[in-house]
């Protein structure tokens, strides 16, 4: 399979991410059970009566997808794929609210309608009247990674020249009560964590939208090269060591060859001993973590892939994100490695452009 390239990225997340002095300015929490997106005024992106109709992850992903259509200089793309863990379920809440208060009678469809997976990727096509292939990939952890492959697929097959990929999710009031109830969200006592060396479970739950323009030709504002990925829904930790040399292995790489490595240590001490296993292997290259600064959630691995994107670009490495003191002259290949809970383990390999 040929490469394919980012030619653009955007990103709204707990972090300041579309203000373009960003890298300088992230900030680290560790003592909320949860992280709310900064979110842009949306009266500059999307008509005010449009924008009641719509839920926090559609509005999120309209403003991502604007901003990653026009850095990349396209009016409609070739596809629309987007991966999301939870869809929107804002109005999936409302709307079975509605069946409970109203004792399942006289329901409107609108919240119905508007709580489907799928309705991200429909109003963005929507908006910019694209009535090209349209998909939506719903797999927990590994949704944006699906994405990506079936954009890189449709772009080596030659049935599309740029792909718009986004990921997107979004918290609601109730579902984070059910996640501190199961204890998916770290209890209070138990704040602030520590990614690194955390020995209590749960994490701290975030939320974002990221979008992606994915083309066949190399642009000068290309980000990165999409080389490779692999997802597997279930491994043993004493597989992960080959699980991730096989994968390099069937790039032509050795573990010399990996200058940085993004790995997603969430604070939940049962799960992150993959990514301990998995540090183990590059004692040369720059480790790098992000849940610290995005928060843990379903497409989380989209705010480390937004991050690669701008190491790549600006040849540097914020302070911020790094576990180890390796420092690279060149940044010329990165490994993402992402997991939810120890389920949907996925790597992603990104080259310079």
């Amino acid at each position: 399979m040929s490469a394919v390239y980012i030619n653009s990225a955007a990103c709204i997340s707990v972090q300041d991410t579309l203000n373009e002095n960003f890298f300088q300015n992230l900030k680290p929490e560790n003592s909320s059970q949860v992280l709310k997106a900064i979110e842009p005024n949306y009266k500059e992106f999307i008509p005010p009566a449009a924008s009641r109709r719509m839920s926090k992850t559609v509005k999120m992903s309209s403003v991502a997808s604007q901003y990653a259509l026009k850095e990349a200089g396209i009016e409609n793309p070739d596809a629309i794929i987007v991966g999301t863990g939870m869809g929107c379920s804002q109005d999936s809440e409302k709307f079975l609210k509605n069946v409970l208060d109203n004792n399942e009678e006289f329901l409107t469809p609108t919240f119905f309608i508007q709580s489907t997976h799928n309705t991200v990727a429909g109003q963005i096509a929507l908006g910019l009247q694209c009535h090209a292939y349209n998909f939506t990939y719903v797999n927990t952890s590994s949704s944006l990674e699906f994405s990506f492959l079936d954009a890189k697929l449709q772009i080596n097959d030659g049935e599309a020249e740029n792909v718009l990929v986004g990921s997107t999710d979004e918290q609601t009031d109730r579902t984070m009560e059910l996640y501190t109830l199961n204890k998916t969200i770290k209890k209070e006592e138990n704040l602030p964590v520590d990614y690194l060396n955390s020995t209590t479970d749960g994490v701290i739950w975030g939320e974002g939208a990221n979008f992606f323009v994915l083309g066949k030709d190399k642009t000068e504002n290309s980000y990165a090269q999409l080389q490779d990925i692999q997802i597997n829904s279930q491994l043993d930790l004493e597989e992960t060591a080959q699980f991730i040399e096989d994968f390099l292995a069937k790039n032509h790489l050795s573990k010399n060859d990996i200058d940085a490595v993004i790995l997603g240590f969430s604070g939940d001490s049962k799960s992150d001993v993959y990514y301990t296993k998995a540090m183990n292997l590059f004692e040369n290259s720059a480790l790098l973590y992000y849940k610290h600064l995005s928060g843990e959630f379903n497409t989380a691995s989209g705010f480390s892939t937004f991050m690669a994107c701008h190491i790549l670009k600006n040849q540097e490495i914020p302070e911020v994100m790094m576990i180890n003191s390796v420092k690279k002259d060149k940044v010329k290949n990165i490994l993402l490695y992402n997991h939810l809970g120890g389920s949907d383990h996925s790597l992603v390999l990104l080259r310079k452009a």
